[in-house]
């Protein structure tokens, strides 16, 4: 995957789209670069990363040239920190859309931004808020981790996927970058343009999302385990299980077989 072949017209909202063989984690590497101030809309894809991370800490190794290792920088002048939760939801639906759209699979999300094909994990979102300098606008970057052509003895767990595996039209990871950055930068913008508002993006979020109206069991910090039916999610893009707001937790889906 070159870079001259990653970049295209659409994708002019982005200021960097930098590609490199190896690194550690693309993740780290950004929020490092996010010190400086001028650092904004700025991509970064790795051929393959040997530190990579996802939700609580999880290692997330990617074999060279089987998935896409890429982390985006954003800056969000003038958003409420009570709104930053929904740029990972935000990305969560632009994966979805690209792989509807150039991969032809019926991508849909867990909760919060798991991407699943079946109920088999094909992709894993995690943001991290990066220091901004004192009066800046909040930066944060999202790394995406997406399996393509991995074969069942390469998978990482039992119930993840990939593309191949799912029998996907498309699996060229050049057109696939391409459709993931082109559908984030629309989403973005179109958030960033009604002003951080998530009226629109929450409902496209809940459209997407396999976890409401599933029966589903939540590990929680402390030991704690709370089970009943996801009835949606909040302002703060929380998941209501029985009346009550999940911010952070292991989220299963009790229907599907995991």
């Amino acid at each position: 995957m070159r870079r001259s072949a990653v970049e295209s017209p659409e994708l002019s909202f982005f200021t960097r789209i930098d590609v490199v063989e190896s690194t550690g984690s693309t993740n780290a590497d950004l929020i490092a670069l996010a010190a400086d101030p001028a650092a904004d809309r700025v991509v970064l894809l790795a051929e393959t990363q040997v530190q990579g991370r996802g939700r609580h800490a999880r290692t997330w190794v990617s074999p060279p040239r089987a998935q896409l290792a890429m982390s985006l920088l954003v800056r969000l002048p003038g958003i409420g920190p009570a709104s930053l939760a929904w740029l990972a939801l935000l990305t969560g639906v632009a994966v979805v859309d690209a792989l509807r759209t150039a991969a032809g699979v019926p991508a849909e999300l867990k909760w919060p931004n798991d991407v699943l094909i079946g109920s088999r994990k094909v992709a894993g979102i995690l943001a991290e808020v990066a220091a901004s300098a004192e009066g800046g606008a909040p930066a944060v970057v999202i790394g995406l981790g997406l399996n393509v052509s991995l074969t069942e003895e390469e998978l990482p767990v039992p119930h993840a996927t990939s593309l191949t595996i799912a029998g996907s039209r498309q699996t060229d990871r050049t057109v696939l970058v391409r459709s993931l950055l082109t559908e984030f930068a629309r989403r973005f913008t179109a958030w960033r343009d009604a002003d951080w508002a998530i009226d629109e993006l929450a409902a496209a979020y809940r459209e997407r999302c396999a976890t409401i109206g599933a029966e589903v069991r939540a590990e929680l910090p402390g030991d704690r385990t709370l089970t009943g039916v996801a009835e949606g999610v909040d302002e703060y893009g929380r998941l209501l299980i029985g009346g009550q707001a999940v911010s952070a937790g292991d989220v299963t889906h009790l229907r599907a077989q995991y």
